[in-house]
């Protein structure tokens, strides 16, 4: 899964992701120190214990926590942070799966690059990416040339290997 690259001195528009965001009722707010547990939580359940050590990273630095979360009915629907693997790295991300589609995950994003750029970051890098369409669709994300490993090809080599050690059931 290769790195993008997303210059933030260049960013779209986020009105229209904001504006479908807002229509369905979710509420995106940079996270705080009580949001902690709960998230952790979100991201187990609906992602992977990798990414809830990354999230978990977003409360390490201090304040500002470097992250955003999306509300829905009072509950975490979605998250994003940045600044966790890696400096100048965004991610993980993730929405609800019945959520997706209704701009939250755009949003969010949105928020973490705003804040990227208001650090002094020219550019934001998204690591091992997944969705390499939505991201340059949404933020005019690019593939690094020659990234396919990424910086987390020593994770992956290790998850491989776990996976490949695992008795079967």
């Amino acid at each position: 899964m290769p790195d993008m690259l997303v210059r933030l001195y260049d960013l779209p528009d986020p009105a229209p992701y904001d504006a479908r965001t807002a229509a369905a009722g979710i509420v995106v707010r940079r996270l705080e120190a009580w949001d902690r547990a709960a998230l952790r939580r979100f991201v187990l359940q609906h992602f992977s214990e990798n990414w809830a050590s990354e999230a978990d990273f977003a409360f390490a630095n201090g304040h500002p926590i470097t992250g955003f979360v999306a509300i829905e009915a009072g509950a975490i629907a979605g998250f994003a942070v940045y600044e966790s693997s890696r400096r100048g790295f965004l991610g993980p991300t993730g929405v609800r799966e019945d959520l997706r589609g209704k701009g939250a995950g755009a949003s969010l994003i949105f928020r973490c690059l705003e804040a990227m750029r208001d650090m002094g970051y020219g550019y934001a890098i998204i690591g091992g990416v997944g969705p390499a369409e939505f991201y340059a669709k949404v933020c005019g994300a690019k593939i690094i040339e020659g990234s396919d490993a990424s910086v987390y090809a020593q994770l992956y080599r290790e998850m491989r290997s776990r996976a490949a050690n695992q008795p079967e059931a």
